[in-house]
């Protein structure tokens, strides 16, 4: 695994074949996580999605990172004043690595796509960044996200371009839009999340507001 180059330890990680082995993989991972997604790839997405997600939520709003990994979202979202945040990620050793960023109130082992060990209408918001892609959670994650969000929260999220139009999540968000159970709040540009690495992959930040 150290031995890996960078764009190997991604693909190798994306390629996992259950939560069980995405899991392994990541808590192999979490120690040199923040240098190669900052260092080699130049990694976007938590800035771009929490600056989506601050024009929709007070500060002090109860926020679920849901899918945290090392906490580089908390850290962009408590530089912008917000003080209750929690971590939510599959992998303990991405959690043990968040801890260390002291931006977080709680910490939960869970995975998107299961039931979340959460009551109806518990968080103000939700942001997912970086999870919704290649060999992660599924489309049915939103409807447990949708389900935690008190009425008039936000759900902000990133997700890869071939993932919304392939894997069942443009149906999912628009079937639950028909149901009334959200609504787009935003929706980003097309952007680079991995401009210095994976140049060719486009991603977009969406913003819900839950109904």
């Amino acid at each position: 695994m150290t031995s890996m180059e960078p764009h190997n330890r991604v693909r190798w990680v994306y390629s996992s074949n259950s939560d069980q082995e995405l899991e392994e993989r990541y808590d192999q991972w979490a120690q040199e996580y923040d240098r190669d997604l900052d260092v080699e790839f130049g990694w976007i997405s938590p800035r771009m999605a929490s600056e989506f997600l601050a024009k929709h939520c007070s500060p002090s709003g109860l926020v679920l990172d849901a899918g945290a990994g090392t906490g580089l979202v908390g850290e962009i979202l408590a530089a912008k004043g917000f003080d209750n945040l929690v971590a939510m990620d599959l992998s303990q050793g991405m959690l043990d690595e968040a801890a260390k960023k002291g931006v977080y109130k709680e910490f939960h082992k869970m995975a998107l796509g299961q039931n979340l060990e959460y009551g109806d209408d518990h968080f103000d918001a939700v942001i997912v960044v970086g999870v919704f892609t290649a060999g992660h959670a599924p489309a049915s994650s939103l409807d447990e996200l949708v389900r935690i969000t008190k009425p008039g929260g936000h759900i902000a999220f990133t997700i890869r371009n071939e993932t919304y139009e392939e894997n069942g999540f443009r149906e999912r968000q628009e079937g639950l839009a028909a149901q009334n159970k959200w609504k787009v709040a935003e929706v980003s540009d097309e952007y680079q999340p991995l401009p210095k690495g994976e140049p060719e992959v486009i991603h977009r930040v969406w913003v819900y507001e839950v109904v």
